[in-house]
């Protein structure tokens, strides 16, 4: 198969797993569970090199981007909102930015890990395009990066229902920042599924995390 094919194999996989989400919503039926699984398994029955894939695939990593960038339409909609809350929303993402920068290179080097695993570390826990240039600038590995952030956003997914519930949270700042902050990309589209106030407040959740884990690369270089 050709990387075009397996582009669009991709987006059918995408619409299925969708389709089937939609009917069943579990963490479980997630498409970003059940499309990289099925990926994985095409790949590996069809014995394709990775290379050949991304042939294809690039495209649609191409489109990280913009989409983070189309995040700006619900900001603007709901500005009244994040200018309200604007105080209480950027605390508690520098303390969990912060919390996920410590506990990561804290942990590391426990397991006296490489300083260049170290690196790949540091910024799991904000959105894959950014987080690949800060892994790159840090001279982690941008694609093993990846993995960590799709983990993170998957785990952290699965886990923030749990705590909602858990925890008794109601408003719609503190699900918004949970999301956002705990699992970037895959908690915003969660949050969005909870109501458009969630989403907002997820996106610049998101993005402040963003900021905050850039703010403290000086440091983690001088831990490096």
């Amino acid at each position: 198969m050709t990387g075009i094919a397996w582009l669009v194999l991709t987006v059918a996989c995408y619409f299925g797993a969708q389709r089937l989400y939609r009917r069943h919503k579990h963490w479980y039926t997630s498409p970003i569970i059940l499309v990289p699984v099925a990926l994985i398994g095409g790949l590996t029955v069809t014995h394709t090199s990775v290379d050949v894939y991304n042939a294809g695939g690039d495209w649609l990593s191409d489109l990280l981007q913009p989409a983070t960038v189309a995040f700006a339409v619900p900001l603007y909609k709901h500005f009244a909102l994040l200018k309200k809350h604007a105080a209480a929303i950027v605390a508690g993402v520098v303390l969990g930015s912060s919390a996920a920068v410590a506990t990561a290179v804290g942990s590391l080097l426990l397991l006296h890990a490489s300083p260049q695993m170290i690196a790949t570390m540091i910024p799991r826990s904000i959105t894959t395009p950014i987080a690949m240039s800060v892994s790159h600038s840090l001279g982690g590995i941008p694609s093993v990066t990846a993995v960590f952030v799709i983990v993170t956003g998957i785990g952290g997914s699965a886990l923030a229902p749990l705590l909602v519930r858990a925890l008794r949270i109601r408003g719609p700042v503190a699900k918004g920042v949970l999301l956002g902050m705990g699992a970037h990309g895959a908690g915003t589209s969660l949050a969005y599924e909870w109501g458009g106030e969630e989403g907002a407040i997820a996106s610049v959740s998101m993005i402040v995390a963003a900021l905050v884990t850039l703010a403290v690369i000086p440091l983690s270089s001088f831990l490096l």
